[in-house]
């Protein structure tokens, strides 16, 4: 097909009484021009919509063709597009012949506006016949006196040239002359652009002719003068300097649609160093001065393509893409961020985190909608720097951990997160990091923070004079001990207070409550209480504690159990450090003592939340470790060793997992000594070797991309939709393509009569849309149609397509008949792509997403990990769990998944299941989602893959 070939678009008929050939006749011979326009508008529809009008024609030339309304003529223009203009014999109707003098009379018109509107017109004529009558006047209105002719006028040459060379031969000479005395800069543009298409030579001729002015040049005739290099480029003319130079100018234009596509063509052109630093530049200065955010996003991701593919060229420029983190869109600073993590080198990264420093100084004084969210980004971003780079690791820990008591929960969590790899990956800064933690233990208001800091002093506090340090900070961030006696006196103080004070008595109030027994029953409970003792009781909670102290009395027993087990490993690392015994007991003594006094308290009213007994028991455990110190060898080795070890197995791990995925990334093509060696002079266009980047994109945009099925691979998707012995056979191949479901439908007429008005209507279930619907038609007998149906998807859910086929024999008493075809079943599958998340967003997404589906395991698979990897392929999920810690033999196994729809939405399972002694698995899958569909979906899945096991 003709890619300049022109297209007509169907328009929908919204008439609910069709008028008939007579009515329009009638209205066109005797309506005003409102009347006339009206009944034009509805044949152009009608036409478009398969309805012939042949008599009509003679009609429209009589009663319309003389208007001289401006509406009616661009009306008749639209009509002469679409009308049939050739008889039976293919030749042109006779009444064309009138048709092209109103058309030349056009062309002759003293009004400006008319002539060119009809030379528009003329574009979208094919019909050598009717053209061939107009070539002269054309030509002539190359030299008419108002640009807005000049410039359609030049275009219908174009288009005649190139359908009907013979015309017009002279075209490229003819255009050659006309642009050498032409001085409106559009009909310039427009002549080049028709050289460039018709006559690149020409073309190339007057651009080293005018070479000199290309830089004072417009915008429009840039942009052609670019499209014209970048063509002339892949052939060799021996003006490569030449464009190179011109191209080089062009980056310095004032218009930033030139500066870019001057950019993207340079790199093409050339590979110098120097050149792609130039087209960076270029496009470094459009990432901040373009105002357009999305304009921003597409620069940036050029820029990034170019990064990728001329490694450590563009380093040096990762400043100029920190300059866009002055924009406030907080996508554009999330993609300028990641770019130039992508650009940092251990030339740069002081700079880079320097500025970086800034920005997050920055963020506690400016008032912004995402501050914390930018915050949060910036200290990831100095994280993966300093992790990275060791030599910045001492420069930024200390700035990091000033924001430890941030108001803002996720900021302080990832500064915690950060301080503890560091402190595992760099042991000189331990000390340091350690003292300057335990002094900032007042500040913290967080207990998932509070948790993680008293890990590391447990973990890595080590010298007996910065044990006895943090065990002070932790007693003043704890307050009095014992916390229940203290809190008591100050509730026995409340008491006198108001005891002292003359009141009138009150009746007991009866509170009832619903509380759930150990066999899972609900029963009731009443409590009687004072008004007075529950507002005393109210008043010794909310007055000022200590932070830790603040956590425990408000129901955070998980962060008591981790203060529990760091008080123990800071005892028993006291203990080993050679001090006096003296000392050591009475350091454990005092952790015992604040161990108990959690518990205590625990089970006490001044707590908002009774201790669990998960807690309660951890706690236990740290109290009998210290009791028996001296006997409990095993104990010591699990506090003071296994838990290390294992935080040390995770940072190895995902240390291995990002020098993989960078290895993946910078994966060289390694080239076999008998592979073909490819001559890119020699070989064809479609052979790869160095592609154009535009042309790349273009091809991409208009989706000729994507791999084309081939035969095979489409019998693997074909759907029966009904019985060989129907009158009417018919099947699908069914296609996902992204967010569309596209069914190919082949229809076969068994019988020897002819279908009239055969229709084939699907309807769906889910959410699905059909936005395309085939035409009914008419079926010879033994005959094939093929027909398309265009399915949205708007959600991962699974979706059923249903329908019939309707149509109508010729002599039966019931000439309706109707056949109902078999379900066509979505396959979930299509859409959900593995996806990676780490520990902490999976645990911030389990507990937000709302919908969960539990699904029983019931397989005939007797091993644990031959069960998860069978799991893994039904339901597309990424494993999440490190392999090294589900390796090995083991009766039970617990693992993490994820995955990612295409519309963004995020699926977690767990898979928890054990071994049972008849070497069956049982246990359960939990799938979590924001929307129910995923969730429901994912289930079924894992149902009917373990039911087509047992099958």
């Amino acid at each position: 097909m003709n890619p300049s070939a022109t297209c007509y678009t169907i328009v929908y008929d919204d008439l609910i009484d069709v008028p008939s050939t007579q009515d329009l006749r009638n209205a066109l011979q005797k309506g005003s021009d409102e009347v006339k326009l009206e009944t034009m508008r509805r044949i152009i529809v009608g036409t478009l919509n398969g309805q012939s009008y042949p008599t009509l024609l003679m009609p429209i030339i009589q009663y319309v063709l003389p208007s001289r309304n401006k509406q009616i003529k661009k009306m008749l223009h639209f009509y002469w597009e679409i009308c049939p203009k050739l008889d039976d014999n293919g030749k042109l109707k006779q009444e064309m012949i009138l048709v092209c003098n109103a058309i030349r009379n056009d062309l002759q018109h003293p009004n400006e506006y008319i002539r060119g509107a009809t030379l528009r017109f003329l574009q979208k004529v094919r019909e050598s016949e009717l053209l061939e009558p107009l070539v002269p006047t054309v030509r002539s209105c190359l030299e008419h006196r108002h640009s807005f002719v000049r410039k359609n006028a030049v275009f219908a040459v174009y288009s005649i040239y190139q359908d009907h060379e013979h015309l017009i031969p002279d075209a490229p000479e003819l255009l050659d002359t006309f642009l050498a005395a032409e001085s409106d800069s559009t009909c310039k543009r427009n002549a080049f652009v028709t050289l460039c298409n018709i006559s690149q030579p020409t073309a190339v001729r007057y651009l080293l002719s005018n070479f000199e002015q290309i830089a004072g040049m417009d915008e429009l005739m840039q942009m052609a003068v670019i499209e014209l290099v970048r063509k002339e480029a892949k052939t060799e003319g021996g003006h490569r300097a030449k464009w190179i130079r011109c191209i080089f100018e062009l980056l310095n234009s004032s218009s930033h649609a030139v500066k870019y596509e001057a950019a993207t063509s340079l790199t093409t052109l050339t590979q110098n160093p120097a050149a792609v630093k130039a087209a960076a530049g270029a496009l470094a200065e459009l990432i901040v001065k373009e105002a357009d955010n999305n304009v921003k996003l597409i620069v940036l991701d050029r820029f990034d393509a170019l990064r990728a593919k001329h490694e450590h060229v563009l380093d040096s420029m990762v400043m100029d893409i920190l300059k866009v983190l002055s924009s406030p869109d907080m996508e554009v600073k999330r993609k300028a961020i990641g770019v130039a993590l992508e650009l940092i080198s251990s030339r740069n990264v002081e700079d880079v985190v320097l500025f970086l420093k800034k920005q997050l100084q920055s963020t506690m004084d400016q008032e912004f909608d995402k501050n914390l969210e930018y915050r949060q980004l910036l200290i990831q971003s100095i994280h993966s720097c300093a992790i990275r780079f060791s030599e910045v690791a001492a420069n930024v820990v200390y700035v990091l951990m000033d924001f430890l008591g941030d108001s803002s929960n996720p900021s302080a969590v990832d500064v915690i997160a950060f301080v503890r790899e560091v402190v595992e990956k760099f042991p000189d800064l331990r000390p340091a990091i350690t003292e300057k933690l335990v002094s900032t233990f007042a500040d913290i208001k967080s207990g998932k923070v509070f948790r993680g800091a008293m890990w590391i002093v447990g973990e890595y506090c080590t010298g007996a004079a910065e044990i006895k340090r943090a065990m002070f900070e932790i007693r003043k961030v704890l307050g009095e001990i014992p916390i229940l006696a203290s809190e008591q006196r100050l509730l026995d103080a409340a008491e006198a207070a108001d005891d002292s004070a003359p009141k009138e008595p009150e009746a007991p109030k009866a509170v009832t409550t619903t509380r759930v027994l150990p066999d899972g029953t609900y029963a009731t409970e009443t409590v009687y209480t004072s008004n007075n003792a529950a507002a005393r009781l109210e008043q010794v909670r909310a007055a000022a504690k200590p932070p830790l102290r603040s956590l425990i009395l408000g129901g955070d027993f998980f962060t008591g159990s981790v203060l529990a087990a760091t008080l123990t490993k800071l005892v028993l690392r006291f203990s080993e450090s050679g001090a006096d015994s003296e000392a050591a007991n009475t350091m454990r003594a005092e952790a015992i003592l604040i161990m108990t006094s959690v518990i205590r308290v625990g089970q006490s009213k001044f707590v908002a939340v009774a201790i669990d007994e998960d807690s309660q028991e951890r706690i236990m455990n740290c109290i009998e470790t210290l009791a028996q110190l001296a006997s409990s060898t095993v104990m010591n080795e699990v506090f003071l060793k296994d838990s290390k070890k294992a935080f040390s197995n995770m940072v190895a791990t995902e240390e291995k997992k990002a020098l993989e995925k960078k290895h993946a990334a910078s994966k060289a093509n390694v080239i076999q000594a008998d592979d073909l060696i490819s001559f890119r002079q020699l070989s064809k266009k479609s052979a790869g070797g160095d592609e154009d980047d535009f042309e790349s994109d273009l091809v991409r945009a208009t989706g000729a991309a994507a791999v084309q099925d081939d035969f095979v691979s489409k019998l693997s998707r074909i759907t029966q939709l009904t019985g060989f012995s129907d009158p009417v056979y018919a099947e699908a191949i069914v296609t996902h393509q992204q967010f569309d479901i596209v069914l190919d439908v082949l229809i076969v007429n068994q019988t020897t009569e002819t279908f009239q008005n055969l229709s084939v209507d699907f309807a769906t279930l889910g959410d699905l849309k059909i936005v395309e619907r085939a035409a009914p038609t008419t079926l010879a007998p033994h005959g094939f149609h093929n027909m398309t149906v265009t399915v949205k998807v708007s959600s991962t859910e699974t979706g059923v397509i249903f329908g019939a086929i309707q149509y109508d024999k010729q002599g039966a008493s019931d000439s309706s008949v109707t056949i109902v075809m078999s379900d066509v079943h979505t396959d979930v599958l299509e859409y959900i792509k593995p996806n990676y998340v780490n520990e902490a967003q999976f645990r911030s997404f389990w507990t937000e997403f709302e919908w969960e589906n539990k699904v029983a395991v019931n397989t005939q698979i007797s091993s644990l990990r031959a069960y998860l990897d069978h799991l893994l392929a039904a339901t597309n999920m990424k494993l999440l769990t490190p392999l090294n810690a589900i390796s090995g033999e083991c009766q039970y196994l617990s693992a993490n998944l994820a995955a990612r729809s295409l519309f963004g939405e995020d699926a977690l399972a767990n898979c928890s299941i054990e071994l049972n002694p008849d070497n069956t698995i049982s246990g359960h899958v939990r799938i979590r989602a924001k929307t129910q569909g995923i969730a429901l979906s994912l289930g079924d899945k894992i149902t009917i893959s373990q039911k087509a096991l047992k099958a």
